[in-house]
């Protein structure tokens, strides 16, 4: 390998560092989101819990948890993206 090539090697793994920070950022963004709703969710009453409201806000702490451990990018929108469904 050349200088020129090992000068754009490293110029990559400077950005794959930089993404990996921002990614775990975001992770952790996503995890206290999880909380959050885990909280409401856990502040419900048994009977509003049982609620197709309070199952929505179960299901998004969920799948927030998941995205928050998500060892990739894509499993992260994988979970995300179970939200809305």
């Amino acid at each position: 390998m050349n200088s020129a090539d090992r000068k754009q090697v490293s110029k990559l793994v400077s950005k794959l560092e930089e993404l990996q920070s921002q990614f775990e950022e975001v992770k952790s963004a996503i995890t206290e989101l999880a909380d959050a709703e885990q909280e409401k969710f856990d502040n419900l009453s048994e009977g509003l819990q049982a609620s197709e409201a309070g199952q929505k806000i179960e299901t998004a702490a969920s799948e927030l948890s998941s995205a928050g451990e998500a060892d990739s990018i894509s499993d992260a929108l994988e979970s995300l993206g179970n939200i809305g469904e």
